[in-house]
């Protein structure tokens, strides 16, 4: 079949069978399904798809309690092959030597962190907005997004769940809550093309705001997935069958928002610590007292300001080195999280993790997502920024020296109305803390 022969179904699913393509006319014709705005696809080859099993088997017999003897070898390679730290020179003998990276060094040019030998044929590039001001493009390839699957399937095994969706079935359901969201319907190759669907629970998605929990019911996933704010929306509808299991994901999730989950549900709700940059990194897990570690190449340290390593058991700033994703190989990332590092039953456990916040605002009488407040500044040249709500109401944007203030004050007036937003100077020159309230409810 030549190039002009393929079509664009053929280029999301390479593998796709009759049966994917009725799941496929499924999920997005039935009479209740919702707007799906987007198109996207699992771009798999048959051979990666081969290679994605393997390589599950050895993400979900891996003992944590092991030495990262990969180390030393990873900091030769990546010196060798990612420009950013070529040009840095000969790699320290010492691992704590080496100066560690963050999101503004990636924001700046991340094209410098990925490795001479990565085809850029079929990379796959993600725009995250984040929350410390430096939003960027995260490089990534079908093979790397198709490795998600097995540190899931990792974290739900902890919960003594094994999924077993298969063909015919919807095993994952992506839920968002915002203004605009990309939504698209797709199937797993891994899974015997078992469907997966990214949807909007915001009512402007939808023919009619009945037909989410219609469509739901209808398409009955095994597992669900959302941040904090779009599954405390979740929790509002009127679903009549319950996944197997819950995974929050992106933001903090609170105790009192998961325990109303499982209870509404009778379903596990599993809090994931995750990064656009590193994957999932860790699993909440009560009896451990926080999060135990997920991926079997992600080496994790705690680092004071100066970068150099706290005492055992200190708090510090979560930092990473290593990573599934070949497109972009961290070395001493910091996350810009806290917490201490652990152990439970001989496994590294991160404790008191304090990361993102799911936070919302009011404007005009209504909520919105934080993530919606992103939208609204995207267009805006301003390399970070802060905002804070009151409990009057009025938002204050802090920006930092040298922005250029009016085209995101006028975003943010469109959102709350004149005579609520205000300017400031942003005096901190990291990671601030993005989003902040002081209006009751605005934490999720």
């Amino acid at each position: 079949m030549s190039a002009s022969d393929t079509s664009p179904e053929d280029l999301l699913y390479p593998t796709l069978t009759a049966q994917g393509r009725r799941t496929l006319a499924w999920m997005r014709e039935h009479p209740a399904a919702p707007i799906f705005r987007n198109q996207s696809g699992n771009k798999l080859l048959a051979s990666e798809v081969a290679q994605l099993r393997v390589f599950e088997r050895s993400v979900l017999s891996f003992d944590p309690r092991g030495p990262a003897d990969w180390r030393d070898e990873f900091v030769g390679a990546v010196f060798a092959s990612v420009p950013h730290f070529r040009q840095r020179g000969p790699a320290p003998l010492r691992f704590e030597e080496i100066a560690t990276t963050s999101r503004a060094d990636l924001a700046r040019d991340v094209a410098s962190f990925v490795p001479d030998h990565v085809e850029t044929a079929r990379m796959i590039c993600f725009h995250t907005a984040g929350t410390t001001g430096h939003p960027m493009i995260v490089p990534s390839h079908p093979l790397v997004a198709g490795r998600y699957l097995a540190y899931h399937k990792r974290a739900l095994a902890h919960a003594g769940i094994t999924p077993d969706y298969g063909s015919g079935q919807v095993g994952v359901v992506l839920l968002g809550f915002q203004q605009r969201c990309f939504t698209y319907v797709s199937v797993t190759p891994t899974m015997d093309e078992s469907g997966l669907a990214k949807i909007n629970l915001h009512p402007n998605d939808w023919r009619d705001p009945h037909h989410r929990s219609t469509w739901l019911d209808a398409m009955a996933p095994e597992i669900v997935a959302g941040d904090p704010v779009s599954l405390a929306e979740y929790l509002t509808l009127p679903i009549a069958r319950a996944p197997r299991a819950i995974l929050s994901v992106s933001m903090m999730l609170l105790p009192g928002l998961r325990a109303q989950l499982e209870q509404r549900f009778g379903c596990p709700v599993l809090d994931i610590y995750s990064l656009n940059e590193v994957g999932p990194v860790g699993v909440f897990d009560a009896a451990a007292g926080g999060h135990l570690l997920l991926q079997d190449r992600l080496y994790v340290e705690i680092v004071d300001s100066a970068g150099m390593p706290v005492a055992p058991g200190e708090r510090g700033e979560v930092t990473v080195t290593g990573g599934f994703n070949f497109c972009l190989p961290l070395l001493r990332y910091r996350t810009g999280d806290h917490a201490a590092l652990s152990t439970h039953a001989g496994a590294p456990t991160l404790v008191g993790l304090a990361g993102r916040q799911p936070l919302r605002f009011l404007a005009r009488g209504r909520w919105l997502n934080n993530v919606d407040i992103t939208h609204a500044l995207k267009d805006c040249a301003i390399p970070q920024f802060r905002l804070h709500q009151g409990a009057d109401g009025m938002v204050t944007l802090q920006l930092a020296a040298g922005s250029v203030a009016a085209g995101a004050v006028a975003a943010l007036t469109s959102l709350f109305g004149a005579g609520q937003v205000r300017l400031a100077p942003l005096a901190c020159d990291d990671k601030a803390i993005q989003y902040s309230s002081d209006l009751p409810g605005a934490l999720v």
